[in-house]
């Protein structure tokens, strides 16, 4: 009887054993796939399920397929914490995000303590890697290296000249447009405008009509593209010829889409396009076949996936602490090219280039 009860326990933990090596391991990507911003949302979805496809035809990781969820936190601080939490819930091991780095922050702490860990493909708010959270990481660079870029190009172009400053009171928008000042004033020049406006509206005439009254030439954008291209238009509407200078928010075809020709000319910071790598050919070429041209953030959220599962294999484990300890050691080879992270986890060798607006069209300034 002793046996028998020995060989059905150990049938049993057999079973047991092959059932959890044949589970799924949930992952997931977070951001706004709903909203004004949703051209982001997109973005990260397509390549976050890119990612999972291609890692699950090469056999998974440790074993095992991944799963992806899709959390929908709109840009909303709230929102976002209320995803993490139902991410946290559904025993999610890594997550591809936030977008806005409004959202990134605050998740980031349910992340930490629920043991997730956390790669942001775009939030660039300094705060994200200065909370001291070593679960936390992010693939792109941060609003001190991009505003200084920013306030370099004001000081060159525009020295002497009346330059704007706007923002629309997020953690990225205000961030990014407060680094650009700082670089702006530190090479002894003082912008004509500082002001705020309110992201949603579709109505900036008086603002803009408080930029014409004051002669600008340069009117620099802390925000979204779909302010900044009502902002443009609306420059247009009034006769003002200043160019537009903004962030990496902007990355998008649907900017124009919103401007027409009044974004012609319009500069924009964002880092070399992923696109032009060789190690992206491949995956580039799947995502046009399938009818998706893979802009913006699309690509960075396919290289976080790809660190996180090359990291779990080094790791032998999907243990939050345990690939952290392997990530800030290791280098990795993604489609945005190599990447190796600080103490505090952000990418050693962040880039910023400059694009400009013509005829509908962005392109890097070679």
């Amino acid at each position: 009887m002793k046996f028998k009860l020995s060989l059905l326990a150990a049938i049993a933990a057999t079973a047991l054993s092959a059932t959890a090596a044949q589970a799924d391991i949930a992952v997931a990507t977070a951001g706004p796939i709903t909203g004004q911003y949703a051209t982001f949302g997109e973005q990260m979805k397509k390549g976050m399920e890119q990612a999972v496809a291609d890692i699950n035809a090469a056999g998974g990781v440790l074993g095992q397929k991944l799963k992806l969820e899709v959390g929908d936190d709109a840009c909303d601080p709230k929102q976002a914490v209320a995803v993490a939490n139902q991410l946290a819930k559904a025993g999610v091991k890594f997550v591809a995000g936030h977008f806005c780095s409004g959202s990134s922050i605050p998740a980031s702490q349910v992340y930490a303590e629920e043991g997730m860990l956390q790669i942001s493909p775009a939030s660039t708010n300094p705060k994200l890697t200065e909370q001291g959270l070593k679960n936390v990481f992010r693939v792109c660079g941060r609003d001190d290296q991009q505003g200084l870029i920013a306030g370099k190009y004001l000081l060159d172009k525009y020295k002497g000249k009346n330059v704007a400053i706007l923002h629309d009171k997020s953690a990225y928008g205000k961030g990014l447009a407060d680094e650009t000042q700082k670089a702006l004033n530190a090479g002894g020049q003082k912008e004509t405008i500082y002001e705020a406006y309110t992201a949603g509206e579709k109505d900036y005439s008086a603002l803009v009509s408080k930029l014409k009254q004051a002669n600008v030439d340069a009117v620099y954008i802390g925000g979204y593209h779909t302010e900044a291209g009502l902002i443009a238009r609306q420059m247009k509407d009034q006769g003002m010829k200043a160019i537009i200078v903004s962030g990496d928010a902007l990355v998008t075809n649907e900017y124009w889409a919103i401007t027409g020709d009044a974004g012609e000319n319009t500069m924009m910071t964002f880092g070399p396009d992923p696109r032009e790598k060789p190690d992206a050919k491949a995956v580039v070429e799947k995502f046009r076949k399938a009818g998706y041209e893979p802009e913006g953030y699309t690509l960075y959220t396919y290289a976080a996936l790809q660190i996180w599962a090359d990291a779990v294999k080094q790791a032998n484990s999907t243990d939050a602490a345990k690939v952290a300890d392997v990530m800030r050691k290791g280098n990795y080879n993604t489609v945005i090219g190599k990447i190796s992270f600080d103490a505090k986890g952000d990418v050693t060798s962040p880039a910023y280039v400059w694009y400009k607006w013509q005829n509908g069209q962005y392109a890097e300034v070679k």
